[in-house]
């Protein structure tokens, strides 16, 4: 349907990839990288250059979230699918429940649900609707996504649980850094970096409370069987020395380093200002066409660092996609591959520029009126 659509020179954008992770690197930092030459790649991660780095590293986090007194930023290998088992292990005492809005925080649940000693309890808002976590008794540990990556999906509020016995978790991943969330009110918001924070995969970052702290350490004294890589004390103690308990890849920290610096330039407020305004784009555009709309009906849910867009059946996206990609105009918008939708999955990360979104957009209805 598509073969026959040439995007013109004027609409190309000046970046092609548009997908929610791995996300846009840019070329600059790759090149910044090749600059380190012999001091960096190639060398000790327990020696002055990598652990300075990662020190630059937490040190930017703190800054850019404005974390409260007493939190820590902690680091370590695996990424965040990872530290849904890790977080069971080692944070939750009894019972987790979770509010699910699509497939990983759907995983997330499931992770916990197969450690032996802990229940985790299903609240599904069911997929494409969002739904704020809550106090639910009897449960030490509320789990909730910040960004759901495979619908678009985010919370907009969480509960006060401070002066309570148990913790709020936050799967930070797609959504962290431009997507509000009140770190007050959370013990653990972890993320993995290669989304807003335009990095490689493999790796996270938690941000922990002195409450989850104390967590960790209270169950690591149980006879709960704990494998090494996944113990909170080893990824503690060794984020406390500027390491991480077994090797990391350096160049994902440095490229993690590299988008930290850069946010921290325009700052938390103008970050999600400018979030806002691309998705405000991305929708209005979606709702002016009667052939597209958004995915996510309630407005209130709706995200703003992935949006998703439902396309009319009359014209099939991987057509139009493969067309895209053929011509190295735009990459990676296909919608998650289990949601089994007809739509598009657009990124609206940091990294991502309004101008470039524009230019998908008029692409996008062009090719698609011109059929």
């Amino acid at each position: 349907m598509f073969e026959n659509y040439k995007v013109p020179k004027e609409l190309m954008p000046s970046d092609p990839r548009f997908g929610v992770g791995p996300s846009l690197i840019p070329v600059e930092y790759i090149e910044n990288l090749a600059k380190t030459g012999t001091e960096l790649l190639g060398t000790s991660h327990r020696k002055p250059a990598v652990k300075n780095l990662v020190k630059e590293v937490q040190e930017g986090i703190a800054k850019y979230f404005n974390i409260p007194e007493g939190y820590e930023v902690v680091l370590g290998n695996g990424g965040a699918t990872f530290l849904f088992d890790m977080i069971g292990l080692g944070l939750v005492e009894k019972s987790s429940v979770h509010f699910v809005t699509g497939e990983f925080s759907s995983k997330w649940q499931k992770s916990h649900a197969k450690i032996p000693g802990v229940e985790a309890k299903l609240e599904d808002a069911g997929i494409g609707n969002g739904i704020n976590p809550k106090i639910v008794d009897g449960h030490d540990m509320i789990c909730a996504t910040l960004n759901e990556t495979s619908t678009g999906v985010i919370i907009t509020e969480l509960p006060d649980v401070r002066d309570k016995d148990a913790l709020v978790a936050v799967d930070g991943t797609s959504g962290a850094g431009q997507v509000p969330l009140n770190l007050e009110l959370c013990d653990v918001f972890f993320f993995s970096p290669q989304k807003i924070f335009a990095s490689e995969g493999g790796f996270w970052v938690s941000i922990m409370s002195p409450k989850a702290i104390k967590r960790s350490e209270k169950i690591a004294q149980t006879d709960r069987y704990i494998p090494e890589i996944m113990s909170w004390k080893l990824a503690i103690d060794n984020s406390r020395k500027n390491q991480t308990y077994n090797t990391p890849s350096i160049s994902t920290i440095f490229f993690l380093n590299e988008q930290v610096k850069a946010m921290n330039e325009l700052g938390y407020d103008k970050v999600i200002e400018l979030a806002n305004k691309k998705a405000k784009l991305v929708y209005d555009w979606a709702q002016s066409k009667d052939y597209l709309e958004p995915y996510i009906s309630d407005e209130n849910f709706r995200s703003t660092s992935v949006a998703t867009i439902n396309v009319d059946e009359k014209y099939p996206v991987k057509d139009l996609l493969a067309t895209l990609r053929e011509q190295k105009a735009v990459y990676d918008i296909d919608s998650y591959r289990k949601l089994g939708k007809n739509q598009f999955r657009i990124s609206l990360f940091h990294n991502v520029s309004y101008e470039n979104l524009e230019k998908l957009t008029k692409i996008i209805s062009q090719a698609i009126e011109n059929c």
